[in-house]
């Protein structure tokens, strides 16, 4: 099944369209982080459809961080130069804010935040056990009762 969810960002100022029957369609650059140290941002175009698109144009502004949920597709464009270019789209489904928005210009930076470590931790090597106690057992306080009989009411025998 082709489903992504990408957190990235708004590079570019979402551009809302019409196709020949009406549907509003809109387009935008978005960028995320590398998955390598060193490695330069990932960018790819999003696409927004009916009412997506027009929340995307009327919402949404370059530099805000969002959620974006979606499915990847691949449109190949002939070039004048004789072979077959291969881009990457985003058909977006879904989106949510993250309500934070980044300069475009400034590039992407994800820090990251230490948080204290638990006092109440015993480390794995430690030779302290727990005291061992047996767990009580109990014995059902009732009896079941035999059920009674029940008349056959069936007229038919079979």
């Amino acid at each position: 099944m082709n489903s992504c969810v990408l957190m990235a960002q708004i590079m570019s100022e979402p551009e809302l369209r019409y196709t020949q029957d009406n549907t509003p369609l809109a387009q935008m650059l978005i960028e995320f982080p590398p998955l390598r140290d060193g490695d330069p941002p990932c960018r790819i175009k999003a696409v927004g459809w009916g009412n997506i698109g027009t929340e995307l144009q009327q919402t949404y502004h370059e530099g805000d961080q969002i959620i974006l949920v979606g499915r990847l597709a691949m449109n190949t464009i002939d070039r004048p130069e004789g072979f077959k270019e291969k881009k990457a789209e985003f058909v977006i489904s879904q989106i949510q804010s993250t309500g934070t928005a980044i300069a475009a210009t400034a590039p992407a930076m994800m820090t990251t935040t230490r948080v204290a470590a638990p006092s109440n931790v015993v480390p794995l090597n430690s030779s302290y056990q727990t005291p061992a106690e047996p767990a009580p057992s109990y014995a059902p306080s009732y009896e079941p009762q035999p059920s009674a009989p029940e008349p056959n009411l069936d007229d038919i025998p079979f």
